[in-house]
């Protein structure tokens, strides 16, 4: 099988040097074999590649592309490349992706370190007040961060408006929030709840901190329309003082009854 690349027309000599292209992968596959002659391809003027298929079960779907070339005038014909290409419905690792952009949210377990992006757009400058604070070869904004750390007067960064946004609706949507069973069955919401610790802030106006030990959601961030069984407004049963006397039943028999008559 020939095959043609836009209009350029195989070159004869090339698409003979077809034991050249073998001999050639044979050598570079080594234990991985070279199979059955796929076809032939042309690349440029004087210029073609030999498919071979790879029979290796590691390289399914995959073919050794051997490319010869003949120089203008030349009969004799050399050697170009040798690699292992993917055909269709080969298998192939999948496209790498940074590892930044991979991690997912509760990735960062002990002993993972997750580093800081100057542009994260959910943080911005804190104290320094300025975009200085991600210069760290500036001496002034230095001893800026010398002076606030010992007076303890501010962070360098804090959340920006995206930033308290993105984690307002991701606790909204989550276990803290209003839409789920815990809370339609709660006989009301944490608002209410003495063991409810707003959180500080313009989060504060829709979140807070559950203190109860004895409820699902202690220490986690709930919403204001969050609730659960453990509301401080639930009231125990009311129960009597004094339980009354027992009642006893008899029945008496005038004869002894047998079972078995």
């Amino acid at each position: 099988m020939t095959l043609s690349t836009g209009t350029t027309k195989p070159d004869e000599v090339c698409l003979a040097a077809v034991d050249l292209a073998r001999a050639a992968a044979e050598e570079t596959a080594g234990v991985i074999g070279v199979g059955e002659y796929v076809g032939a391809q042309a690349e440029d003027t004087r210029v073609v590649s030999h498919l071979f298929a790879c029979p290796h079960p590691g390289y399914r779907g995959w073919c050794w592309s051997v490319t010869v070339v003949r120089a203008a005038r030349a009969r004799a014909v050399t050697l170009n490349e040798v690699v292992l290409l993917p055909g269709e419905g080969a298998l192939q690792a999948k496209v790498w992706v940074p590892w930044a952009e991979r991690i997912q949210p509760r990735d960062v377990t002990p002993g993972v370190l997750l580093p800081r992006s100057d542009d994260d757009p959910r943080l911005e400058p804190g104290y320094s007040g300025g975009e200085d604070a991600a210069n760290l070869d500036s001496a002034e904004v230095s001893l800026i961060r010398s002076v606030v750390a010992e007076l303890g007067l501010g962070r360098e960064r804090v959340l920006s408006p995206e930033g308290r946004d993105e984690a307002a609706e991701r606790w909204l949507v989550g276990e803290g929030g209003p839409d789920n069973l815990l809370s339609r069955l709660a006989p009301d919401v944490c608002e209410t709840c003495g063991f409810f610790v707003r959180l500080q802030g313009s989060l504060g106006t829709l979140f807070g901190v559950c203190a109860n030990a004895f409820s699902v959601s202690e220490g986690t961030v709930v919403s204001v329309d969050h609730g659960c069984g453990a509301h401080s407004n639930v009231l125990a049963d009311e129960q009597p003082s004094e339980l009354p006397p027992p009642i006893w039943d008899t029945i008496e028999w005038d004869a002894p009854i047998s079972l078995f008559d």
